[in-house]
């Protein structure tokens, strides 16, 4: 087994801007490139290149990539899956340590964190909504770390630490990875336990008072039969956004993470590897960032009780809408804090012409959040959060032919229990009254005593406990027909039961009984249009069944074509919260069919790699986030379901490697995800709710169908470059340098479940860059690196209000660091 070669991917529109950062990213290539060209002659004789930013589907020149997508170790140009790698090697030259750096490497996936609870993670525009995460419903993206999968989308915002490789499985997995991975499935391996002693150490010093310190060791504990692996990673990173209110800095971050492996080999066909690991996380986030003011709807109809209105009756000056200033204005307290940690332990058996693998775990994640939720410095909304206390238990068994046979196949058994309990809170000040109703002989208007007795003070709490019982049987086989052709065929059958409870009370507020008895009422009205006292309980019961066939040909002996159907479920779904008139606790689950053919290829002594995929998928029921955004009072938001969502595009892939001294790669997607049938939408924030004779914008409603699903690029792509060479001796080792460079790119995209134009991110490049001097056997190795090299302002994500406020996050500016590492 080779090590693996890491992959990338960049996601493109055109802009001028852009251009501009592909020309220096081929500038310092050219320039880099030459230097090295200068190194003495006798480099020819170099070992290999320091590991690209290929997709892993492809196999660099020094030989293959080794992927465990079928759950056995296999060359990932063999296996007909559409999937992407990014090595330990690459993750080192790019200095990426979570989920969200890691989606500029590979194409089709997309990351929105809005803060580690409210992820999204998409491929190909699946898995989950540009939304509010919803506790009872699960994501479409399988996260899978050393085959335990992980429940909730947070768990997976945590650093990346210790890791051999990252698999990126795009289409539906059902078969062998479950029931949510109707989208794919993000398949982490961290390294093992050894027996040869070894240790790594890692130190580096950025801008923005960034500091990291990795590292990780691992040796015998007795020879040949226990040994031990302990990694460590601490993280701390200054805000680059200012609150104005108090001068503080906003949206840091600080990670800390541990984990212990014990490998124990009582014999060469048994092995038993326990894993314990702990990780807290602290960001002060969000602070949130005006972008834009409006007060009237696009057809001139001025919005009623509007976000300037408000601020001039408060007597309240807002910010300027100059979003890349990095400025916002909170008087409330923000925070997300977290914690995760699990225990593990997987039991691999050879049994001759079987293997027996049995995988447990426990795993905790707690979520405590802070809000302000009105992004003012008035004491309008004092909170705003969902905390939650996340249990989760897996057990898998599997049964595996082993070696090469005409028929290759694996059987097993899945069960999964989770539960989350929540814990909200709405708090509202002073300032809450005058904030949300105009004074009398204004539309709107109500009665400042009765406003004021209701809102100030007021507080509303509320428990959800979503819990999850799953139970699943699955098989699948590979036909192995001839030396060239093979037929794969799989099933999963699973059955799972759902219930929660959903209870909103009244917590805290002003005492009523000094109103008149029309006055108490008034005031108890308006507290149960802000927070309704609300209780109920829903169940559900869901019996599917997934599958894939697939069809592979290899023309010759580097030249694989393939074609697939398969057939996912995502599971039904509770909504737990506060739901308006209309909308049902129960949603239904998805069920997803997919088409897929693709290529993979090597050419010229396999220093040239071409893969590509093309695929249509269409959702039936797809689960989608709807938005309640009322003139007064807290957003709403629910799931629901609408009859079909389609996507459909081409993925491409090119790793090249002319010499050992240069790798170059390549990868791109056009995604086109759009929904099918969706004529009753909520209505863009910029049109009027009221229907208005003659305008066709007007009216609580709008028709989406056709419209590209929220925070999906239509084109991304990624370009990378590694270089290295010789340059001299010191002490008996090759001392090289080397340098690496990636540039990505996505279109422009919405990140609102309306297709508001306010939401419109445009799109974007980001360059990143290294250079630096190691020896050969790795005891030293100093670089310095930048990432987005050209201090690219972009947006994450935008987000209007109801009211004319719209608000954004803001990417990363530039950093500049020094690293230094060892190895032992």
């Amino acid at each position: 087994m080779t090590k693996s070669q890491g992959k990338t991917v960049i996601q493109h529109t055109k802009t001028k801007g852009n251009s501009v950062a592909v020309r220096q990213v081929l500038l310092t290539g050219a320039a880099f490139a030459g230097l090295l060209a200068a190194a003495p002659a006798w480099a020819e004789s170099a070992a290999d290149n320091a590991p690209a930013l290929v997709d892993a589907l492809a196999a660099d020149a020094a030989g293959e990539i080794v992927v465990t997508a079928r759950h056995r170790d296999e060359d990932a140009q063999d296996v007909p899956i559409a999937l992407s790698v990014v090595s330990s090697e690459t993750l080192a030259n790019t200095g990426n340590f979570t989920l969200g750096q890691v989606q500029q490497l590979v194409p089709s996936l997309q990351v929105f964190s809005f803060n580690p609870r409210n992820t999204n993670v998409n491929i190909r525009g699946l898995g989950s909504n540009v939304a509010l995460t919803n506790d009872g419903l699960e994501n479409g993206v399988g996260f899978y770390v050393d085959n335990v999968y992980y429940g909730r989308p947070g768990q997976s915002q945590f650093d990346l630490v210790d890791l051999a490789q990252i698999e990126v499985l795009r289409g539906p997995q059902g078969t062998l990875f479950g029931k949510n991975t109707t989208a794919g499935a993000i398949n982490i391996t961290t390294k093992a336990p050894t027996f040869d002693p070894e240790f790594f150490g890692e130190a580096t010093l950025g801008t923005y008072g960034y500091h990291q310190v990795k590292g990780s060791v691992s040796a015998p504990i007795i020879a040949d039969k226990v040994a031990f692996r302990l990694s460590v990673a601490d993280t701390h990173r200054d805000g680059f956004l200012t609150n104005i209110y108090d001068g503080s800095k906003a949206q840091d971050y600080d990670n800390f993470s541990v984990r212990g492996q014990l490998l124990v080999t009582p014999s060469e066909d048994l092995s038993i590897k326990i894993i314990g690991d702990y990780s807290h996380q602290k960001q002060h986030f969000a602070l949130n960032i005006p972008v834009a003011y409006f007060s009237s709807y696009d057809s001139g109809v001025a919005v009623p009780n509007n976000f300037l209105q408000r601020a001039a009756r408060a007597g309240y000056t807002p910010l300027p809408a100059d979003p890349f200033a990095r400025r916002g204005d909170s008087d409330g307290h923000y925070q997300a804090f977290m914690k995760g940690y699990g225990v593990s332990g997987q039991i691999d058996w050879d049994l001759g012409p079987v293997a027996l693998t049995s995988i447990t775990a426990y795993r905790w994640w707690d979520w405590d959040p802070a809000n302000d939720g009105d992004s003012t410095s008035l004491p309008v909304i004092t909170k705003a959060q969902q905390a939650n206390r996340q249990r989760q238990f897996s057990q898998e068994i599997r049964l595996a032919s082993t070696g090469k046979n005409t028929i290759d196949w694996v059987v097993g058994a899945y069960y999964f229990w989770q539960i989350v309990r929540g814990y909200g809170a709405s708090a509202y000040g002073s300032a809450a009254a005058n904030w949300n109703f105009p004074p009398p002989g204004v539309a709107g208007a109500t009665d400042p005593v009765i406003a004021e007795a209701a809102l100030n003070g007021f507080e509303a709490r509320s428990t959800s406990t979503p819990r999850t019982k799953s139970y699943a049987l699955f098989g699948q086989a590979n036909w192995n027909i001839s030396d060239r052709l093979s037929l794969t065929g799989g099933l999963r059958y699973t059955y799972e039961k759902k219930d929660g409870e959903y209870d909103q009370y009244w917590y805290a507020g002003d005492d009523l009984s000094g109103l008149t008895d029309a006055q108490a009422a008034a005031a108890r009205a308006l507290r149960t249009r802000f927070n309704p006292v609300t209780n109920y309980s829903v169940n559900l019961t869901d019996n599917s069944v997934s599958g894939l066939a697939t069809l592979s040909w290899k023309i010759t002996d580097d030249v694989m074509l393939y074609g697939s159907y398969s057939r996912g479920n995502k599971s039904g779904g509770l909504n737990l919260t506060t739901l308006p008139p209309g909308a049902t606790a129960e949603v239904k689950p998805e069920k997803v069919d997919n088409f897929e053919i693709g290529l993979k290829s090597q050419f010229l002594d396999r220093s040239l790699t071409i893969n590509a995929a093309g695929f249509w998928t269409e959702v039936s029921d797809y689960q989608t986030a709807i938005t309640v955004i009322p003139a007064s009072g807290p957003v709403i938001q629910y799931i629901s379901n609408i009859p079909k969502v389609r996507s459909r595009g081409v993925e491409a892939d090119l790793s090249y490697a002319p010499a050992k001294w240069i790798t170059f790669s390549a990868a791109g997607s056009y995604v086109e995800a759009t929904y099918r049938g969706y004529a009753n939408a909520p209505n863009k924030q910029e049109n009027n709710p009221v229907v208005t004779p003659g305008d066709p914008t007007s009216g609580p409603t709008q028709d989406l169908t056709g419209v590209q699903l929220g925070g999906v690029p239509k084109f991304t792509y990624t370009l990378g470059l590694d270089l290295s060479r010789p340059l001299t001796e010191w002490e008996g080792r090759r001392v090289e340098i080397y340098g690496h460079a990636d540039f990505s790119h996505r279109s422009g995209f919405n990140t609102s479940s309306t297709d508001s134009r306010y939401a419109d991110v445009p799109g974007y490049g980001l360059l990143n860059a290294r250079i630096g001097l190691r020896v050969d056997d790795g005891l030293w190795d100093i670089s310095l690196w930048a990432r987005n090299l050209t201090d690219k302002d972009y947006f994450q994500a935008l987000s209007p209000g109801a009211f004319g406020l719209v608000t954004g996050t803001i990417g990363d500016p530039r950093t500049i660091g020094v690293t230094v590492r060892t190895k032992l």
